[in-house]
């Protein structure tokens, strides 16, 4: 199968997004972390309008490991309520081979 998951999420620094994306490297929960930086966020929280900067993370990685993403990010994230978006996508064989390679049995 030629599948493999995107999963994004925000983080108000450079470096917490360093340090998450490099832990996800590290523990072979993610094949790739592209981190963009310069995202405005506009959202309302508890009851207030905010405006914050903020940094990317999209994690490239497989549909068998979301569940463990997930709780990844339920211990070391640095918000009380993260953002986790994910999408299933179709892949060239190569790509999906390499990342099924970097996940793989250590996730």
């Amino acid at each position: 199968m030629d599948t493999v998951l995107s999963i994004t999420t925000t983080v108000d620094s450079a470096e917490a997004a360093r340090q998450l994306a490099q832990e996800l490297i590290r523990r072979r929960l993610a094949a790739c972390v592209q981190v963009d930086e310069g995202v405005s966020s506009h959202y309302r929280w508890e009851g207030r309008d905010c405006l914050d900067a903020e940094w990317r993370l999209t994690v490239k990685t497989l549909p068998s490991c979301r569940a463990a993403v997930e709780a990844f990010f339920a211990a070391e994230h640095p918000y009380q309520l993260p953002q986790l978006l994910w999408l299933e996508m179709q892949a060239s064989p190569a790509y999906a081979a390499w990342v099924r390679a970097q996940v793989g049995e250590a996730a």
